[in-house]
């Protein structure tokens, strides 16, 4: 029988939320607790925050898998149904080539329209994004060119005898922490991870029977480097809705280094200890360091990157990084489905090149909450504590996201683009840019005085 998932009057007799977790993990039980919040048993669906695994998520919203019952109002969970969309690694190149080639086209027709004027011109141009702004402007390429296997097998052959000196990195489409990942200089690299069974049957330039999905994207071979080494960054993103949209940056995010000395020598093309920052693989090196866990805190990023290349550079690395996050969120804004019991804390993998171009390569829908160092367990921690504060504050406090933050709610998240707030603002600037009434009148009348002069 359908259904609501029995109505809870928790929230208005002030009794102690219920809480369900597929992860026993530390960071996230001991802030349940610390909130006094009570466990729930996992064999009922009575619960007021579910912090659940991709898959349970897939059942949970699933009328074949959930009974037919439907979340009650207060009942919040950690997924959107589909939020693969943008965490699936194929699915999110796809996305986001669409969105670049849809923005594209649009931004040239308008372009092209010469037979409006300036302020139409501009009001066109602004509704290609909701937000007035720094957001208006599509960011050059920020995912390095990338294709499916073995679909896109042919199209990358293509690719690659353009520049057959170039490198690409291969990663299957379903695992994550570094399995499964290798470098790719020739082609007949990638035959040895072909299933070696059909071998045989594959010709030239025909798409490789792969034991699974993989994709393969360009390899970035001048990334930043400190002290020598190679390092990406771990940035999380909270949305609390995608429609309108809502999402915050956490300030607390890091860097993840390789232990060894970077090296583009093709002699070196197999060393994972030197290419993949992973830190499940990287603790398996010889020279791992315990006590940092080769991390080390954005801030100081930022500060090394002030201190060599001036704060202007820091500043614009800093704002080329947040349009990436809005724009790989508008990519997906119109295929996900927004449940308003749903959030999702993202955990963005970006590398940074030698220019100071931030590039995506990848986002985790749930990114590792396992500790390595003291530091590493206080910043999770507050990572969770703050998820939780946002998430529960707009889903069963709020129903008014416009209303002003409260700062001791967002604590080290900051509020990167609010749709709601940005459209409201762009309506403000169109009433004041619009022209009175009388002036059009007289502008009428100048265009017929002109005509009749003619």
């Amino acid at each position: 029988m359908s259904g609501r998932l029995g109505e809870s009057r928790r929230i208005q007799a002030n009794e102690p939320i219920v809480y369900r977790t597929d992860f026993d993990k530390y960071v996230l039980v001991a802030n349940f607790e610390r909130l006094g919040w009570l466990r729930g048993n996992p064999e009922e669906q009575d619960f007021d925050i579910y912090w659940a695994s991709v898959h349970n998520v897939r059942s949970l919203f699933n009328p074949e898998t959930n009974g037919g019952r439907r979340l009650r109002d207060g009942q919040v969970v950690n997924h959107f149904p589909n939020h693969y969309e943008l965490t699936r690694k194929d699915l999110m190149a796809r996305n986001i080539k669409r969105y670049r080639r849809e923005r594209e086209k649009q931004e040239q027709l308008i372009a092209m329209d010469t037979g409006v004027s300036g302020f139409e011109r501009r009001a066109k141009a602004s509704e290609l994004s909701a937000a007035p702004g720094m957001f208006d402007r599509l960011p050059p390429e920020w995912v390095p060119s990338t294709y499916a296997l073995p679909n896109d097998y042919s199209l990358f052959v293509e690719e690659f005898r353009k520049s057959p000196n170039s490198t690409w990195i291969a990663k299957p489409t379903g695992k994550a922490q570094g399995r499964g990942i290798f470098l790719v200089s020739k082609l007949n690299q990638l035959k040895k991870w072909s299933n070696a069974s059909q071998k045989a049957s594959s010709q030239q330039g025909q798409a490789l029977p792969f034991r699974e999905p993989y994709i393969i994207s360009r390899y970035i071979n001048d990334p930043l480097l400190v002290g020598g080494k190679k390092f990406d960054m771990r940035l999380y993103v909270l949305v609390t809705n995608y429609k309108p949209m809502k999402a915050y940056l956490y300030r607390g995010g890091f860097c993840r280094f390789c232990v060894e000395q970077y090296s583009s020598d093709v002699a070196e093309i197999d060393n994972i200890y030197v290419h993949l920052t992973n830190v499940a693989i990287q603790k398996h090196a010889e020279d791992y360091n315990e006590r940092h866990g080769g991390k080390w805190a954005i801030n100081d990023l930022m500060l090394f990157i002030e201190g060599s290349r001036g704060k202007a550079a820091s500043e614009k690395l800093a704002a080329d990084m947040e349009e990436v996050i809005v724009h790989s969120l508008k990519a997906v804004q119109s295929v996900i489905m927004n449940d308003k019991h749903c959030f999702e804390m993202y955990g963005f993998d970006i590398l940074i090149d030698q220019t100071l171009r931030p590039w995506l390569l990848e986002v985790n829908a749930s990114p590792s909450l396992s500790t390595t160092t003291e530091d590493d367990r206080l910043l999770k921690l507050r990572l969770i504590n703050d998820v939780l504060n946002i998430a529960m504050h707009e889903k069963r406090v709020s129903s008014d996201s416009s209303a002003e933050e409260d700062t001791a709610v967002l604590g080290d998240f900051v509020c990167i683009f609010d749709e709601r707030q940005q459209q409201q603002e762009k309506e403000r600037r169109a009433r004041e840019a619009e022209p009175p009434r009388g002036e059009r009148w007289r502008n009428g009348r100048r265009s017929l005085s002109s005509l009749q002069k003619s």
